[in-house]
Order: C-alpha cells, then structure tokens, then sequence
C-alpha cells in the first residue's frame, strides 16, 4: 500500500474512529431491518444508517485520501448530497406505498400486529 505507512497519527485516528463508527451505525440499522416487526417501524433502521453511516464512512475517505494525496478530495461530497436528498425521499415514497396498500386491503390501523400478512383484495 503506497503511502499508508506514512500516515500520521492525527489522521490515522479519526479515520479509524469515522470508519468503526460508521460500521456500527450500519450494523445497527441492519439488526433493526432484521428484529422490528413490522414495515413501518422497519423502514427507519435502514433510512437512518444510510444517511449516518454512509455519512461516516464518506468522511473518514475524504479525510484519507486528501491527506494520502496532499490535496483536498471532494468527490464524496457529491455523494454525500445525493444520498442525504435521495434517502428522505424513497423512505416517505416507500411508506406512503404501504399506507395506500393497508388501506386498499381495508386495514384502516397501520400500526399492524407482527406477521400480519396484507393482501389486496382481489388476492382474498
């Protein structure tokens, strides 16, 4: 690896910290897609680990690569803006895609149980 053994400390450190804080972060929103019981409360791990951990991990690569090439790297901003404007966006489209499928099937309580199965009712 060019150059990687002559990182100083000031940088090595925060990288490291950004990169297992980002991993966590992710790690967690996976658990919470895996472990919630239903859509709606499900849709919120990924929706927040994409933003802070993706977040993260584009930090400690700009960080890096700007001190491992002695410029400024902004190439992770571009995609730093475009993941903060597409998440918020296909989280509400997805939710709002569940809402009108409960309410089509005529479960008017979207707050369902675990397990429930929702159908259409030309499915019934």
């Amino acid at each position: 690896m060019n150059g990687v053994e002559n990182l100083p400390a000031w940088v090595a450190l925060p990288v490291s910290f950004l990169l297992i804080l980002g991993g966590c972060i992710i790690f967690i929103g996976a658990l919470g897609l895996l472990r919630l019981p239903n859509f709606y409360q499900r849709i919120h791990g990924p929706a927040i680990a994409i933003t802070l951990g993706a977040g993260c991990l584009l930090i400690a690569s700009m960080l890096y690569f700007s001190v491992l090439q002695s410029r400024i790297v902004i190439h992770e901003l571009a995609i730093s803006i475009f993941i903060l404007m597409t998440a918020p966006v296909v989280s509400m489209l997805l939710m709002r895609a569940a809402v009108y499928r409960d309410l089509r099937a005529g479960k008017h309580d979207t707050g369902a149980e675990s397990g429930d199965v929702y159908r259409l009712p030309a499915e019934k």
